[in-house]
């Protein structure tokens, strides 16, 4: 920790004193701000240097940033300032306002409940490493199932020093574990909850049932007196493909839960608009009883963290999107191509019915991008290499676990590749192949 706090930093601690905001920071967090430097300046410059702004490091002609010939055919429809310029630190402003009213919309429960105005950060991946930079210390506990994407062990883990607590994904009935959750968190005075839905990598959504036992305990939780960080990683929302599932965020559950709940909410264009390397992913923040000042003083902080890492996001990926986002028939397009990955998930799921449950033990999915298998009998990583051979990519998780990702497979060759993998599932059971 630094030896002398600087004074914005300790202005907006002030300012977060007595919630749980403030006291859910990290020591580094605490140490963040954003600074009234470079950046700080070019923008009051650019709201009030109407003769000459000679602030920001680019550089112009005629007004416009410069823009090489090869650069601007490709772009043609785009001004100089939409493809090549910086982006602010929070994101475009068109674009965050925008997003808002989406999340808004796609989640009505939230309806008009304060909260931050959603920060651009480079994909969720960046979202969720500001997050951990912010709020996750050495020693604190981070609750998640234990079915999750790997990189969060690097981001929060590795780099953050962070305990992670694991439970069951999965109750023996194939539901989502509450009582595990609940005896995760414990009676500890502070937690990170991380919650995925649809779930990497098995591709779950918990439905109405479970979702509301999800909100009620973890609201009792924060009335026992426990400070809650509750981070939604939303990568794979609306990608829903049964009836009775929890089609919003639990972020509009508990953005105004309770005094002692955080609530952040990480989503993005990447699996939501089919744009994964636009690497354009967002943050927003809620807490029952912070005010604008206080919000206002978490997205400083969170400026400073994108302004200490990444400086911002890409222009141009921001200047698409936000152009797409505007464009006529683009959410008709979209709900297409959701139901193609429906139709996928129909198909998937009528082969492993027929399969059964033997040494490939399908795990409980309905949404998103993937399906995972419980290896009996057989290593998930054996399982991998031979398929491999074959020339099929699988994931294996640990010696246990295999992911399959169907959303990157034709309907018309699915039921060719599980047929593949079973047979070779089969073969690696029987004596004498391994």
């Amino acid at each position: 920790m630094l030896a002398i706090m600087n004074a914005l930093a300790a202005e907006l601690n002030q300012v977060l004193d007595g919630t749980a905001a403030g006291r859910l920071l990290s020591d580094l967090g605490r140490q963040m701000y954003f600074p009234r430097g470079i950046v700080a300046q070019t923008t009051e410059a650019n709201q009030r240097a109407h003769r000459f702004n000679a602030t920001v490091g680019m550089a112009f002609e005629n007004g416009e940033p410069i823009m090489l010939s090869p650069l601007a055919e490709l772009v043609s429809t785009m001004t100089p300032t939409e493809a090549v310029a910086y982006a602010p630190t929070p994101g475009v402003p068109e674009l965050r306002a925008l997003w808002m009213e989406q999340i808004r919309r796609k989640n009505p429960s939230l309806g008009r409940t304060r909260t931050t105005l959603p920060m651009v950060t480079g994909g969720l991946t960046n979202g969720l490493f500001q997050i951990s930079e912010l709020f996750a210390d050495a020693g604190d506990a981070l609750v998640m199932p234990d079915l999750f994407w790997g990189n969060y062990r690097l981001m929060i883990e590795v780099r953050r020093g962070t305990q992670i607590v694991e439970f069951p994904l999965f109750t023996r009935d194939n539901r989502f574990n509450v009582d595990g959750l609940d005896r995760a968190i414990g009676r500890r005075s502070k937690a990170i909850v991380l919650l995925n839905f649809p779930n990497n990598p098995t591709g779950y959504t918990p439905t109405l049932e479970e979702a509301d036992a999800i909100e009620a305990l973890l609201v009792a939780k924060a009335e026992a007196g426990c400070d809650l960080l509750v981070v939604f990683d939303d990568a794979y929302f609306g990608l829903f493909y049964e009836s009775g599932l929890l089609e919003e965020s639990l972020f509009a559950r508990l953005a105004q839960a309770n005094d002692r709940i955080l609530a952040v909410k990480i989503d993005g264009a990447t699996k939501e608009d089919f744009a994964w390397g636009f690497r354009v992913g967002f943050v927003t923040l809620a807490g029952r009883g912070l005010s604008d000042a206080q919000l206002d003083a978490l997205e400083r902080k969170l400026m400073g963290s994108i302004r200490a890492t990444v400086s911002n996001s890409s222009r141009i990926a921001q200047s698409l999107l936000l152009k797409a986002l505007k464009s006529s028939g683009y959410d008709e397009e979209k709900a297409a191509k959701r139901e193609l990955l429906r139709r996928r998930y129909l198909t998937v799921r009528k082969i492993v019915s027929e399969r059964g449950d033997g040494t490939l033990a399908p795990l409980p999915f309905n949404s998103g991008y993937f399906m995972a298998f419980a290896c009996r009998r057989v290593s998930a990583e054996e399982l991998r290499l031979a398929l491999l051979e074959e020339g099929i990519g699988t994931i294996a998780i640990g010696e246990k676990y295999l992911r399959v990702a169907f959303s990157t497979i034709d309907e018309g060759d699915l039921p060719q590749l599980y047929s593949a993998v079973y047979d070779a599932a089969d073969r690696l059971t029987q004596p004498g192949t391994r």
